[in-house]
């Protein structure tokens, strides 16, 4: 048989991770729930189903400071600040320890908060060049379990009712699915919404279906084996599930291939967030919104614009489970940023948060939902990686290999 070039991208297509098209019947619909009865993986039959609250946990990310969010006269962030904190306990006194080598920054403060641990993480090429080295790069891997490997290691909670909500700047972020620890890893993962995962679902099926000229679908072909370096722990056979390529071609009906129409940036995963909620119905939710470190760019409104995007986006996060009944008055919110923010006043946008500062490793947490008091102010100094822990005593499981303690001020 002669093989011409397309045949050759779409044969490659299927094997970089398998044509990723939804099962026939599924797709009834783009607002309809998806059928995962049949489809949930990486389930074993002698776990328990898991009865306990969900959980949705929003990074404040980006690192804000505490003047422009917990004050009441500067704040940036009103819904929060003064709607919020009246639903739950608030911690204003959270703070990063301050040890040597530990970065105040976005991915370690993320896995601070996913792990319960402090740890001092170097890219991953450095122990595996096999993957490429990058410029900056911080694609780090947890040593001890993520929350959401505990969860799924106790309970029958599949893979895509786990989920990280990642931004699009933040490719070494997609890295943070599972841990490297011998009793958890990748059979424990959860899965991650994020523009780059869409962009590998989509690939793959417009080269698949030869949709492209072989022009295009050469540089989609190139991009695409860029994309999947960030999975690269992961089989390129097994791609993202079924569960979640019949939701990627839902986003397909309504969105388009371009790009356009959908949101973009902290908006983006608000709306990810909330389409999420209505048809994969997930048990426990992380929110990365990062879109105050725009300020990087060198313009203060960025910063403070960033923050009022998260803030909205909470407010329409709060109020979608407050109308939702699968999540109404069954739902902790936990809401803490990644890192602070320092208060150098000699620069000239004094909101950087890469020196250690003081300023940028206070944080602060705001707790809510069922059972924890409301209007509560804690002022005792806590820690960021007391967040894992907390998160677990919800679930009523033990982070076994965290650090931190659980705040017990939230059941008191």
């Amino acid at each position: 048989m002669d093989w011409t070039r397309r045949d050759f991208l779409r044969q490659t297509a299927w094997g970089l991770g398998g044509i990723a098209m939804a099962a026939p019947g599924m797709l009834r619909s783009a607002e309809a729930e998806i059928d995962t009865a049949k489809l949930d993986s990486g389930l074993t039959s002698i776990k328990p189903d898991y009865k306990g609250p969900n959980v949705i946990l929003i990074r404040f990310g980006g690192g804000v400071r505490r003047i422009e969010t917990l004050d009441p006269k500067n704040t940036w962030c009103p819904y929060l600040t003064h709607e919020l904190t009246k639903r739950g306990v608030l911690f204003p006194q959270m703070e990063i320890d301050q040890i040597e080598d530990l970065e105040t920054s976005h991915g370690e403060g993320t896995l601070n908060l996913l792990t319960g641990r402090y740890d001092r993480y170097r890219d991953v090429a450095e122990s595996r060049p096999e993957v490429g080295r990058k410029l900056f790069g911080s694609r780090f891997e947890a040593k001890v379990p993520t929350f959401f490997e505990y969860l799924r290691e106790a309970y029958a909670v599949p893979d895509h009712q786990t989920l990280i909500i990642n931004g699009e700047d933040r490719g070494d972020e997609e890295f943070y699915n599972f841990s490297n620890h011998h009793l958890f890893g990748v059979r424990h993962r959860s899965q991650t919404l994020s523009l780059r995962r869409y962009k590998m679902w989509l690939w793959r099926n417009q080269l698949a279906a030869s949709e492209l000229d072989d022009k295009t679908a050469q540089k989609r072909l190139n991009d695409l084996k860029e994309l999947e370096k960030l999975d690269y722990r992961i089989s390129r056979e097994e791609g993202q599930g079924p569960v979640l390529d019949g939701f990627w071609e839902h986003w397909r009906q309504d969105f388009g291939d371009d790009g356009l129409r959908n949101e973009r940036g902290d908006r983006l995963l608000t709306q990810l967030t909330l389409r999420a909620m209505r048809t994969l119905k997930p048990r426990m939710i992380m929110v990365n919104y990062q879109d105050c470190d725009y300020v990087h760019w060198g313009y203060a409104s960025h910063y403070t614009n960033g923050i009022r995007i998260m803030d909205e986006g909470v407010r329409q996060l709060v109020e979608a489970v407050d109308a939702d009944p699968a999540y109404r008055d069954n739902t902790v919110f936990m809401v803490v940023p990644d890192c602070g923010r320092d208060s150098n006043p000699f620069m000239d946008v004094p909101f950087q948060h890469h020196f250690g500062s003081r300023t940028s490793r206070e944080i602060f947490a705001l707790a809510f939902g069922p059972g924890i008091p409301k209007g509560q102010v804690v002022y005792r100094v806590v820690r960021q990686v007391d967040v894992a822990p907390t998160i677990m005593a919800c679930t009523g499981l033990k982070a076994s290999f965290a650090e931190g303690n659980v705040l017990e001020e939230l059941w008191t």
